[in-house]
């Protein structure tokens, strides 16, 4: 193995023979130079994995040493040492972008630790991460024996997703398939709940927190404590948004974080409508049949969310200032932050982002999406890197700015699909490849979730004889005819509308202003 290699720049350099004879025992090369002058010639010519810099030397001073190595080598890890604790001293070098600071004297240890945090530091986060995970592996073993309702699946599904985040960046591969292969088995686990206890999570007091009763259970309440921004992202699964939670840092204090449920299907037309309707679909195609169209009916599907909301909120009696607002492109996103300020006076201002939904739909149809966003951790890296630069964080920040909450979560999540489960229907079977509706529909018993008499868990029936299926774990609906390329196009695409912890159990927050 290439030794480490290390460039000592101090004007004292013969006083600190114990310091470099106690690395060169430690296995690490040191070579050292006495100014800043040398020091930039050495790393002009030759490769050093890390620098010590003293701060204190004539000519070059060690700060504008610093400047000058990061405009040779921008990612040479430089640690400064100084005698001098003033503060300007400290903030100019960590405003320089520093590895480490150090005042002096230092001891060998010191020196050892700051070598280990900023050279071995990977290396040795991903064998400790690697190390808790195995021990964690078998409490989650155990607690996929043992989870029986709503809650535990909640806090068990959170638990899978902070390891995945852990795990994400660590050397050993191996250990993070183990944690897929988890994943897999409390996706089946789940499925099998759902399809026991879904019906009845309708009877009174059953069930957790679902679409119908989100605003009513947990946005309501948030309202009675002064000005309210609800912003509902369309289509964010709950790993998306730890990704970018710290994003919000500056701004916002987390109040509360919980895992709601998606309704059946797991899908805009149905989830979206039930959360600013307060009422499942059966229930909005009976009440307000003006607004609500069924899978098979022409036109948008979700043209009435303002209406819908507008009836619930007269139900429940609020008669706070409010206004909806739905941002489906750039252009759009941008207006409303522009004119934000006009919203000062609403109690409620709620605005959908539908952009996940729309990068997620991408990712089917575009090649460079496809290779942009190939599996879950590119695609939550993609969505961090929407929201850091999106007109959305621009209009929380000003809400911020304005004193209000911020309420924040989504509709459905989403899965990446992989195998094909075949199925086959009239004409008039819904288009979704992660469920259908229809009469007559054929399919693998096992492969779904089966609502034959929709009315049971408050879907609307399109004819008497339809039915839902719903398709489980990572699975996608296809045709027998043109199977092949059906199953090509689809497979490794980002899909919703089915049962599975990523589509059902979603991030409901509530932020407050710092």
């Amino acid at each position: 193995m290439k030794k480490i290699t290390i460039l000592w720049v101090d004007d004292e350099i013969d006083l600190l023979k114990p310091h470099l004879m106690f690395l060169e025992s430690k296995g690490y090369h040191v070579q050292t130079c006495q100014s800043g002058q040398d020091a930039l010639e050495e790393i002009g010519q030759h490769f050093f994995d890390i620098v010590f810099l003293d701060e204190n030397m004539p000519g070059l001073s060690g700060l504008e040493t610093l400047t000058e190595i990061k405009k040779l080598e921008s990612n040479l890890p430089v640690v400064m040492i100084t005698k001098s604790e003033e503060e300007y001293i400290m903030e100019e070098a960590i405003g320089s972008k520093i590895a480490d600071y150090l005042i002096k004297p230092v001891n060998p240890n010191q020196i050892l630790l700051s070598l280990k945090k900023n050279l071995d530091h990977s290396r040795l986060v991903s064998e400790r991460t690697t190390a808790n995970y195995q021990q964690e592996f078998r409490n989650i073993a155990m607690d996929l024996s043992m989870v029986n309702n709503y809650q535990e699946w909640v806090e068990l599904y959170k638990k899978l997703i902070f390891w995945e985040l852990q795990l994400e960046n660590i050397e050993d591969s191996g250990v993070f398939e183990i944690l897929e292969s988890q994943k897999t088995e409390a996706n089946t686990q789940f499925s099998k709940f759902v399809d026991k206890q879904y019906r009845s999570w309708f009877e009174d007091g059953q069930g957790p927190v679902m679409s119908h009763t989100l605003f009513k259970e947990w946005v309501l309440p948030e309202l009675d404590s002064g000005p309210a921004l609800w912003v509902v992202i369309d289509n964010l699964r709950y790993d998306q948004w730890l990704a970018f939670e710290e994003v919000l840092a500056p701004f916002y204090r987390k109040k509360s974080e919980q895992g709601y449920y998606s309704i059946l299907p797991t899908a805009t037309q149905y989830a979206r409508n039930a959360i600013f309707s307060g009422l499942m679909p059966a229930d909005m195609e009976k009440r307000h049949p003006e607004w609500w169209k069924n899978d098979t009916d022409q036109g948008g599907k979700n043209l009435h969310e303002a209406d819908f909301l507008g009836a619930q909120l007269k139900r429940l009696g609020y008669e706070g200032q409010w206004e909806y607002h739905k941002i489906s492109s750039l252009k759009q996103g941008k207006h409303l932050a522009q004119n934000f300020r006009s919203q000062k006076d609403n109690a409620l201002t709620v605005v959908v982002y539908n952009f996940v939904d729309m990068l997620s739909h991408a990712k089917t149809e575009m090649e460079v999406i496809k290779e942009l966003a190939g599996n879950d951790k590119a695609y939550r890296s993609l969505t961090l890197s929407w929201f850091k630069n999106s007109p959305l964080l621009d209009i929380i920040v000003q809400a911020q700015e304005m004193g209000m909450k911020l309420i924040l979560t989504t509709d459905h999540g989403t899965i990446n699909v992989k195998q094909p489960s075949k199925v086959i229907g009239d004409r008039e079977t819904s288009l979704n490849l992660r469920y259908k509706t229809g009469r007559s529909l054929t399919y693998n018993e096992k492969e779904v979730l089966a609502a034959k008499e929709p009315s049971k868990v408050h879907l609307p029936a399109i004819h008497m004889s339809s039915s839902f299926i719903f398709a489980k774990n990572d699975l996608f609906f296809a045709y027998p005819n043109n199977y092949n390329h059906y199953v090509s196009y689809y497979r490794n695409t980002y899909q919703h509308g089915g049962v599975s912890l990523e589509e059902m159990i979603i991030p409901f927050v509530v932020l407050e202003a710092k």
